[in-house]
């Protein structure tokens, strides 16, 4: 059985290691949220610090001192106490000193402290390292700090001199996946493409859009996820057209196609996949038609993805399917073009295929991490990296337009996954998710009742 205390613990060694010496971190989780009278929204907790620590109670801070000297490097968690009467209402809190012994911190104390104690912390740190500009609280409590360092001065106590922001050395971390994060990563991947899987069974004609998004909610939750990734997105008809359409109350009619993209988050990771199909469960020729491009153009996306590649190379090969694709089907002018390079350079594709191929995926659906290599002058894309975790999701959108063939009109296509990149390429983490034009026909409606 892995031993979660001693993993975060290693996150937080590594983390202090890039700091300066005797220099300290801070990192709070999410704010409870109010959602209306005296009702919060559903907490979550930060990811970062959750990446650091494994706690998802709300109140708590990690403070992180960097080793100096003979001084070893100390982590300090600041979080609620116990408070039975609270318990009672609000379920169980671990008070500092469980959560101490519970998640191998080397001290922990109420974060009714915290002021008390950051002014000591602080005291000779030759750097403070925090999200900065982040979080207007945050900055008002560091200036807080440093202030009670400063008018310690005549002891001879100095404040830090140098405020590092954090988030860059954190996101580098994240951006990697360990062999756990992994498994849990496809894990999450096949709960929500058995998710998806079910929404197909129940689909048919006169449904409404979020009857099928009752299916996947109901089968991330049946199956150990805390929650959806983010909102999902069932849009049939003309709203498969709107990229971000989460509305979810049309009625779908016979003949539509819908696209659903929703992912579940497990453990605090999260899923990211897109299928769409024929709500009747036969694809018209047009429907199949670009189905079968867009799948053409995924295909060539994880052909491109491989350790050293540079990221951005799966999108140009799916860019390519896809406006060879455009110009063959008559939705980009063949005569104003000669070449696919040219169609791509006058951008003729985008009001067909307007977004990336792809971004990272992790505790955050649109994960952290550059995406290019900033230290140099023409920012290059970033190679690609064994452990790296992206979504693959090339799509069309057809909406009516002069010169534009009608039988194509009002379909939007999308077909996302989810992949890590392994030593020889990479491993898909959602073929759960029934994907071709003979597993769709096959499964959709197949629900009766």
């Amino acid at each position: 059985m892995m031993d979660y205390a001693a993993q975060y613990g290693k996150r937080r060694a590594r983390l202090a290691a890039q700091m300066q010496p005797g220099s300290v971190a801070v990192l709070p989780t999410a704010p409870e949220v109010l959602r209306n009278g005296d009702s919060d929204y559903p907490y979550r907790h930060d990811s970062s610090f959750y990446y650091l620590t494994g706690f998802t109670e709300p109140e708590s801070v990690l403070v992180l001192a960097a080793a100096h000297g003979g001084k070893p490097a100390r982590a300090i968690l600041f979080c609620r106490e116990k408070n039975v009467e609270r318990e009672i209402w609000d379920g169980y809190r671990h008070g500092p000193e469980a959560a101490r012994t519970a998640f191998g911190f080397d001290d922990a104390y109420p974060i009714s402290e915290l002021d008390t104690h950051m002014a000591r912390i602080l005291a000779n740190a030759p750097a403070l390292y925090y999200s900065v500009a982040s979080n207007a609280a945050l900055d008002a409590q560091v200036t807080g700090w440093i202030k009670a360092v400063r008018a310690q001065g005549r002891t001879g106590t100095t404040a830090p001199d140098t405020v590092v922001n954090v988030l860059p050395l954190l996101d580098e971390m994240r951006l990697i996946k360990d062999a756990d994060e992994q498994a849990l990563m496809l894990r999450a991947g096949e709960i929500s493409g058995g998710a998806h899987a079910r929404a197909m069974r129940a689909a048919k004609p006169g449904m409404f859009e979020y009857e099928l998004e009752a299916e996947l909610l109901y089968a991330f939750r049946k199956h150990g996820a805390q929650f959806p990734a983010y909102t999902p997105i069932v849009a049939s008809g003309p709203n498969a057209c709107i990229l971000h359409y989460n509305v979810n109350d049309r009625q779908m009619q016979d003949g539509d196609i819908v696209l659903i993209d929703a992912g579940c988050e497990l453990d605090g990771y999260a899923s990211d996949i897109t299928r769409t199909f024929p709500v009747n469960g036969r694809f018209t020729d047009a429907q199949r038609t670009l189905y079968e491009l867009v799948l053409a153009a995924q295909d060539a996306a994880f052909r491109a993805i491989a350790p050293g590649r540079p990221y951005s190379a799966f999108h140009e090969a799916a860019l390519r399917v896809l406006v060879q694709g455009m110009l063959d089907l008559g939705l980009v002018d063949k005569t104003k073009y000669a070449t696919v390079d040219d169609a791509i350079a006058d951008k003729a594709h985008v009001p067909f295929y307007m977004h990336g191929t792809g971004h990272w995926l992790g505790m955050d659906v649109h994960d952290v991490g550059a995406y290019r290599d900033v230290t140099q002058a023409d920012k290059p894309s970033r190679p690609l990296q064994e452990g790296m975790v992206v979504t693959v999701e090339p799509g069309i959108y057809v909406r009516p337009a002069d010169g534009v063939p009608e039988r194509f009109w009002h379909i939007g296509i999308r077909i996302e996954d989810d992949v890590v990149v392994t030593g020889d390429g990479y491993r898909l983490l959602t073929a759960s998710a029934p994907k071709t034009v003979a597993e769709i026909e096959a499964i959709v409606g197949t629900t009766h009742g």
